[in-house]
């Protein structure tokens, strides 16, 4: 199985911490050089700094706010007028703030909008020109199983990460005649900074105890077990890999089996 990156350059946005982080290592641990994207640039130097370049890479950083698209635009055109191509792109953004729908601020949609689908929007077509001359490209969202199930609670990112699919599901249909795939990686509860934010508000609104919103939680869950971000990390990086050239325009879930459909 050809899981070899060496020569490819990969961006992977949010890859100070958590999901973003553990797909920068892999990437990197399978030869690609990787460019870290997120406003935190203390944590990107650290993340740099432990990343695998045995096979030579170099690996960069990028800042940008992804609340802000036309910062993200000025950011990812310097860097490709700067050092060429980018090969793969890991679209990972932070969900938006746990809430039901009904009553969440309309301008947290919009806001929402913004930082996941337009800035990916604007990621693509920056690098678009380069996948399509290299005649090589992988479009990797990582997004929730809330596309497939909506997720009690999650009122505002069940919204937008639905809109997410279905542009990456379009996607997938117009760039697939240039060898550019398009998937999505929906992680379920994953030990992350993200599912903290997700109990916490549990415990508040169940006024329940940790540990008992911990057991309600993994009870769902056939593994009966949190994932853990590296082992959404090695779908993400499947999916960038020559072995996964004909699996196009998917949801692959990587949950432990929570989702109740198929």
């Amino acid at each position: 199985m050809d899981l070899n990156l060496l020569g490819k350059r990969a961006l992977v946005c949010g890859s100070s911490q958590g999901i973003g982080r553990a797909c920068a290592e892999q990437l990197a641990d399978l030869g690609a050089s990787v460019v870290l994207f997120s406003r935190d640039r203390e944590k990107l130097d650290k993340v740099r700094e432990q990343l695998n370049t045995s096979a030579g890479q170099t690996h960069t950083v990028l800042l940008a706010d992804f609340a802000q698209p036309a910062q993200v635009k000025t950011s990812v055109e310097r860097l490709l007028a700067e050092s060429g191509p980018c090969e793969i792109l890991v679209n990972n953004t932070g969900g938006p703030a746990p809430g039901p729908a009904h009553s969440a601020d309309p301008q947290a949609f919009v806001d929402a909008f913004n930082l996941h689908l337009v800035s990916n929007q604007t990621l693509v077509q920056a690098l678009l020109p380069g996948m399509q001359k290299a005649a090589y490209g992988r479009v990797i969202n990582i997004i929730s199983t809330s596309v497939k199930q909506p997720l009690q609670g999650l009122g505002v990112s069940n919204t937008v990460r639905g809109a997410v699919a279905s542009w990456a599901k379009t996607l997938a249909s117009e760039l697939g005649q240039f060898n550019i795939t398009v998937n999505n990686v929906l992680p379920g509860a994953t030990n992350t900074v993200r599912l903290e934010a997700i109990l916490e508000n549990k415990m508040k609104k169940l006024d329940k105890s940790r540990a008992e919103i911990e057991a309600m939680e993994k009870a769902s869950i056939p593994l009966r077990r949190f994932g853990e971000a590296a082992e959404i990390a090695s779908a993400v990086a499947f999916l960038a890999s020559p072995a996964a050239s004909y699996i196009n325009g998917i949801n692959l879930p990587v949950d432990g089996g929570r989702t109740g459909c198929l």
